[in-house]
């Protein structure tokens, strides 16, 4: 079985190994290239303040790394509070010998984490969202209306790879029997990579994704075979691979 998998370039290889472990064959095509800040003078001036924050919530493993990495030789502030929006966020944060106190328990987005009781009274409390440039509103918006003072720290980019498509095209009714997409934005610059005639292949191709925002999401593209992970973590994706697999060899 032929899996397209999406991630950013160096961040796929242990969910194409857990795949190509379970018998299949994994398609590395990176929809999403992720980088630093241009300019992250802004950022410093914003971490040298961290201690000032209440609570400090990851929207990402990739907020997680490039977050941690401009925090430098600074300390974690020991009274801050860390939120996670999802379970690789959370095991990203453990690695680098931090803890989040709050994770979602079952659906991993903001809607899940806005849910927590932790988030719900949260008025005079000063919160700061480690997150990628141009980042969903959701979060900051109803933590506002809730009465927080929130800050954004944007500590990577989000950008379209440029790649050439047609060998991939070429192969692909051979080759690829399943689509992951483990990001909003990976779905958005993957459609339009592909142009016309890859988007008419997607559409018939089933398509892994990992929220029901992202359901409605490639529902608007076309896709009507979609499958639903229940997080973006490597174990949740092959765990949903193998059940659709197993569901395709019963048929």
């Amino acid at each position: 079985m032929g899996v397209l998998v999406t991630r950013p370039e160096g961040q796929a290889g242990p969910l194409c190994d857990l795949i190509a472990a379970r018998g299949g064959r994994p398609e590395p095509f990176p929809a999403i290239e992720i980088r630093g800040p241009l300019d992250p003078r802004p950022l410093q001036a914003l971490l040298d303040r961290l201690g000032g924050f209440h609570m400090a919530i990851f929207i990402s493993p990739n907020a997680v790394r490039y977050g941690l990495a401009l925090l430098g030789e600074r300390r974690w502030p020991p009274r801050l509070k860390i939120a996670a929006v999802g379970r690789g966020t959370a095991l990203a944060l453990e690695k680098a010998g931090l803890k989040a106190g709050i994770v979602p328990k079952e659906r991993f987005d903001s809607e899940a984490l806005l849910a927590a009781p932790e988030l719900n009274d949260v008025a005079g409390r000063r919160i700061v969202i480690f997150r990628g440039n141009g980042g969903r509103p959701l979060l900051g918006d109803t933590l506002r209306q809730r009465g927080a003072e929130v800050a954004y720290a944007e500590v990577y980019r989000r950008l379209r790879p440029a790649a050439d498509v047609e060998p991939l095209l070429r192969r692909w009714r051979s080759d690829i029997q399943v689509v992951t997409v483990t990001s909003g934005d990976i779905l958005d610059n993957l459609a339009a990579m592909l142009g016309a005639r890859g988007l008419k292949y997607l559409r018939e191709t089933p398509l892994l994704v990992i929220s029901e925002r992202m359901r409605a999401q490639a529902g608007k593209l076309g896709c009507i075979r979609i499958i639903l992970a229940q997080g973006a973590d490597n174990v949740a994706v092959l765990r949903a691979l193998c059940a659709w697999a197993a569901s395709e060899t019963r048929l």
